[in-house]
Order: structure tokens, then sequence, then C-alpha cells
């Protein structure tokens, strides 16, 4: 799975030292990027003289200070509150890198940062907590909360990051998102969708499978299930997740309950035979011998990054539509195709939540971007293609006043 534009390991060695041994070699492109920092605060008001710094601070701050204090909702017309996201990670599942911890996982929340701002026009805030208590990590961003207008969950391993979030929600009446899940979901069900247009079927008639019960596979099933797919059977390292199982956490039987309608209780390459959709969220390598048990005309999403569970090569023997995570071959799922807008959207009209329904018009959006484009290699559009954030903001927006949640 892609959260970032490019592969996030190309180019990089953490081994790399100058000759103080005090970071990267200046020759290095990736280090010499990096120096400094990817992101700055900036003002967005002068302050030239005594009048500006009368106005900006005091004592005119004080009359805006007094306004929210007596109507607290003013607080989104007079701060930055309306349009900046906390984007927050205790550094425990940085992509591809695992459990760094939190100062290591900076470079990639400042990265999240500038996409917020490059594909959505959202500012944001890299916060990296140092501590994984899920106790503690809710409770510091409740307090953090009035800063913001929006927390954007980054890089929080599961099935912690499962609690954290819902937590979240129920006690803050600000869009909560954990990216990692619904992010991905949101861009592989739009993927999914295409690619059943361009072929001639409906989504209900696929069976699809989805490799890894993390995460982004808990969210991938939830989207695909309320999107009307036929039947979708997840697995992990002990096979399908099925009912039946004594083993199963309780994210794992909640997710039992609503999948895998066939009972299938064998491992991935058993559910295979058959399937019309392969989507990995887990790393590792599928055997061929699987894939081409798969049905005619399947769809391969295998979005490990950067080796994914089946190389692309293998995947179009068997396959008519085929995706990755990377950026170096056709139909990148990529998350940043869907955050960005999905939060331009609930900020725009002051959503107080994040829901099903526009996770599920955030997908139609952006499948409908390039629905009168469509080829094998094209069932998706790029992150640089310029209607996509428009797109993904006005059908979020939408639906939060469809469903009730929009304040504005």
């Amino acid at each position: 799975m892609a959260t970032e534009i490019d592969d996030p390991q190309a180019g990089t060695d953490p081994g790399a030292r100058d000759a103080a041994g005090r970071g990267g070699s200046p020759a290095d492109p990736v280090f010499a990027l990096h120096r400094g920092g990817k992101m700055a605060i900036v003002s967005t008001v002068p302050v030239r003289d005594a009048d500006d710094l009368s106005l900006a601070y005091t004592p005119g701050v004080a009359e805006v200070c007094t306004a929210i204090a007596e109507d607290p909702d003013l607080v989104h017309d007079y701060t930055w509150t309306s349009h900046v996201v906390a984007v927050v990670t205790d550094g425990t599942a940085v992509l591809g890198l695992g459990d760094i911890g939190p100062q290591a996982s900076l470079p990639v929340m400042e990265g999240k940062a500038i996409l917020f701002k490059q594909f959505g026009g959202v500012d944001a805030v890299p916060i990296a907590l140092a501590c994984t208590d899920v106790d503690e990590i809710v409770e510091t961003v409740v307090r953090l909360a009035p800063s913001f207008g929006g927390v954007n969950l980054e890089d929080i391993s599961a099935p912690r990051c499962f609690e954290i979030e819902r937590r979240l929600k129920e006690r803050l009446d600000i869009p909560v998102f954990h990216d990692d899940q619904h992010g991905t979901a949101v861009v592989t069900l739009a993927a999914l969708r295409n690619a059943c247009t361009l072929t001639g079927r409906s989504l209900g008639e696929l069976r699809a499978v989805i490799s890894g019960a993390g995460a982004a596979g808990v969210a991938i099933a939830r989207i695909l299930v309320e999107a009307g797919i036929g039947d979708v059977a997840v697995t992990d390292r002990k096979g399908v997740v099925h009912a039946g199982r004594d083993d199963l956490n309780p994210v794992k039987r909640e997710l039992a309950s609503y999948t895998n309608k066939a009972g299938l209780t064998g491992t991935l390459e058993s559910a295979l035979l058959g399937a019309d959709a392969f989507i990995g969220v887990s790393g590792g390598t599928v055997a061929e011998a699987a894939v081409a048990g798969m049905a005619e005309g399947a769809f391969i999403f295998a979005m490990a990054n950067p080796t994914p569970e089946i190389h692309p090569e293998v995947a179009h023997k068997y396959a008519a539509v085929v995706a990755t995570g990377r950026s170096d071959f056709p139909n990148q799922i990529n998350n940043v195709l869907a955050f960005p807008g999905i939060f331009a959207g609930a900020l725009q009209v002051r959503a107080s939540a994040i829901t099903e329904g526009m996770k599920l018009a955030a997908a139609e959006a952006l499948a409908a971007v390039v629905a009168g484009e469509l080829s094998a290699d094209h069932v998706i559009p790029s992150p640089f293609d310029p209607r996509v954030a428009p797109a993904v903001t006005a059908a979020v927006a939408a639906a939060a006043r469809a469903e009730g949640v929009a304040r504005r």
C-alpha cells in the first residue's frame, strides 16, 4: 500500500553519515532535500509597523478572544482551525519500516502534511507522540483537539489503531480519520468499480479475497461490503478469518460476522480458487499456481510496497486488471488520491465526523474522474490529475450535508 507519491524506501540509506557523523552525505539527494525539514510556519498577515502589531497581537487580539469566549463557534471564523488538520502518530507502524518510534516517524509525517497542502489545500501539523498506550494517546489527542479542525491518525499499529479511532470519534466533534485504513479503502473501491465497468461486470457479481487483516484489510472489507460486493473473504497468517476460529481478537471476530458468506475455512491459496479479485495489503508472496486458479478475467490489486504480493509480470498472465502500490507500475493505489479531498470537503462544511457515506461518495467521485478514459492500465487517476481533489472535495461536502453532519 502506498501512502506517498513514490516508493518510500527508494534511494534511502538509514546508515548513511557524513564526515561529521551527523546525517546523510551531502551528495545524497534524499538527505539534501530533508535537511532542516520539509515544512515551515508562515504568517498570513503582515506585521510591518506598530499598527499591524496592535491588530495582530495585543491589544486588538483581545477583542477576538472575547468574542470567541462568548461564542465558541467563532473560533472557526477567526483562527486557523477551519483549515488545519493534526497528523498524529506514535511511530509504531511507519510505512515499510515498522515500529521506528516518534522521532524517526517525523519525516513521514512532514511528508503527509505537505501532501495535504499540495493536493487538497489543507494545512496540516505533524504530531509525533512519545507514548503507545491507547488511553494515553486518546487523552492526548482529546486535549490537543481544540487547536485543530480535524485529526488524521497515521501509522499506528493494529489492532490499537481501531480502538483509538473509535474512542476519538466518540469524544470529538471534529473529523477523525485513520488514513491507513480508510484512505486505502476508498481508493481501492474506486479502482475496483472502474475495473468492473471496464470489463462489463458489477461489484455485486464479485467474490474477492483480501490478504491481510490489519488496518487496511479490515477497512477495505468493510467498505466493499457497504458498497455491495457479492462476497469478500479476508485472510491473515493462519488463513481465512471465519467465525469458527477460536484465536480471533475482537476486531477479527466482528470482521468474520459480515464477511465470507461462502463459509471458506482454508488458506489464502485455497480461497483464491475461482476468486474474481485479489487485494493484497499484507506483504509476502502468493504462489503463481494459486493465481492461476482464479476466475478468468480476474482483478489483482497487489499493494504491498515495495514488493507486491504478486509481481505484475505474473499477475498480467491471469488478470484483466492489475494494480499495485507503486508509482512505477500502472494503476497505483495511492492514498493521496483520497485523504486531501476528504478532509477538504469535511472542513469546508465543518463536518462533525467522516461517515461511511462520505467515504463511499469519495470513492464514487474518484472513480468518475476517469470513467470516460478507462483502460486496463488506467482504472484510477494519477495523483497529479488536477481533477481529483476538487471532485472528491465536492462529493464529500455534499454527502456530509445529506447525512446531517455538516454545520455550515
